[in-house]
């Protein structure tokens, strides 16, 4: 099968859309397939050798070292990109939008070369324009970004805040109406999918649940855990990953345990995170990495003896599995796919309540104290990792959904054709 893989932005760094893109795609080129990696910046790293990357550049107007720079006139090519300047000056998130109109540009002239479509969660008005043109698409929703603009509202204060939250996240509407006329949705957990027909409306019928995967010859245990240490990863530094709760139980923990927390985030320079770990005086027990390869993130899951997951809301959490696969105990909120993701029966993990710093804290410092729990549950996680996802299992589930849309493309295409 020849696939078209579509992802807005692809480093690993940037979360986990990034490492479904990078695995995925070598899963489906194991199982033979010829696959095409259509991706904005910042581009996939590390990509399997048999997979093919074509770069969509875009504005790039979040880059580092210049977030938010004011582009040169020379640097403008198209009216797609004055649309993406225009909008990102309003305070708007253009990447999805304007990645799926380039994307649709160049698969204009290129369509007939690929079986199926698939696009990484931009569903942006582009991918109409695909369909309208009897492109076979399918589309993964790793979960409705509807969440997080509920929960950076919650947490914003002041109206002028609460209005540049709303204006950064006008375009999830767009996310709904395209996700609604794609026929296959692939949803990473049954609570995500549940999340996507609510929030935007789907239909369940176009919901297939294909879970994520996990290396589990990389991640996996191993000796030297170091005494105190608490490992947890948010790919964004924003509300939504809890990581305030996490701080102030580790502040709570400080005054009977001897601690540190290896924070795995790339944190907003001055932002809320950076403030609170000031406050409350834990800069010498808190540590952030970032940036780091899947070898010294296996390493330092597999140091841990705790993983915290103090998430409001997550569609999957891949580093959750990862921690499983190293044998590591993991603490985690009772929020979005979390249970389902570790098992809600305690025997993988332990569950909290979201947003309490004081039963992340009781339920840590159990761990801490209790040697043969922390063993259970690490083998237990261990053994669930390895039944449950394996990115080869991911690849074939998801070439099945494929076929499905190839098939509703060319029922489509029948349809018209007898009008």
């Amino acid at each position: 099968m020849r696939i078209a893989l579509l992802s807005y932005r692809s480093k690993e760094h940037c979360g986990g859309q990034g490492v479904y893109v990078r695995h995925l795609s070598r899963g489906l080129a194991e199982l033979g397939h010829d696959v095409e990696i259509f991706s904005g910046q910042p581009y996939p790293e590390d990509l399997d050798p048999r997979v093919t990357l074509t770069k969509v550049p875009s504005m790039d107007f979040f880059r580092e070292p210049d977030p938010f720079r004011t582009p040169r006139l020379s640097e403008f090519r198209s009216a797609t990109d004055v649309l993406e300047y225009a909008l990102t000056c309003t305070g708007c998130f253009a990447e999805p939008l304007t990645f799926s109109l380039r994307a649709a540009k160049i698969l204009r002239d290129r369509a007939h070369e690929f079986d199926v479509v698939h696009d990484n969660q931009s569903l942006g008005y582009g991918l109409l324009a695909m369909m309208r043109r009897g492109v076979p698409l399918a589309a993964t929703v790793h979960h409705p970004i509807s969440r997080d603009r509920l929960v950076d509202l919650a947490a914003a204060r002041g109206w002028r805040r609460k209005l540049s939250v709303s204006r950064w996240y006008s375009f999830v509407p767009m996310q709904a109406r395209v996700a609604r006329r794609i026929p296959i949705v692939l949803a990473v957990a049954g609570a995500s999918a549940a999340d996507s027909v609510a929030d935007f409306d789907l239909d369940p019928a176009q919901m297939r649940i294909v879970p994520l995967g996990v290396d589990t010859d990389l991640f996996a245990p191993a000796d030297g855990r170091v005494p105190g240490r608490i490992v947890a990863v948010a790919s964004a530094d924003r509300p939504l990953k809890g990581v305030v709760h996490l701080l102030e139980a580790v502040a709570k923990l400080r005054t009977d345990h001897d601690v540190e927390l290896q924070l795995v985030s790339n944190l907003e320079p001055g932002g809320p995170t950076e403030r609170r770990i000031t406050e409350l005086g834990i800069g010498d027990a808190v540590h952030v990495v970032n940036n780091i390869s899947d070898q010294e993130l296996a390493s330092l899951l597999a140091s841990a003896e705790v993983m915290c997951v103090p998430s409001l809301y997550e569609g999957f959490s891949l580093p959750t599995v990862e921690a499983m696969s190293c044998g590591t105990p993991v603490v985690a909120s009772r929020a979005g796919a979390l249970p389902e993701v570790v098992g809600d029966d305690g025997t993988c993990a332990v569950l909290v309540e979201p947003g309490d710093p004081e039963a992340l804290a009781s339920a840590i410092r159990d761990l801490l104290d209790s040697p043969e729990t922390r063993e259970r549950l690490g083998s237990a996680g261990r053994r669930r990792a390895l039944d449950r996802y394996s990115w080869t299992s991911v690849a074939e589930a998801t070439v099945a959904a494929y076929t499905e849309a190839i098939e509703a493309a060319r029922t489509r295409r029948n349809r018209h054709a007898d009008r």
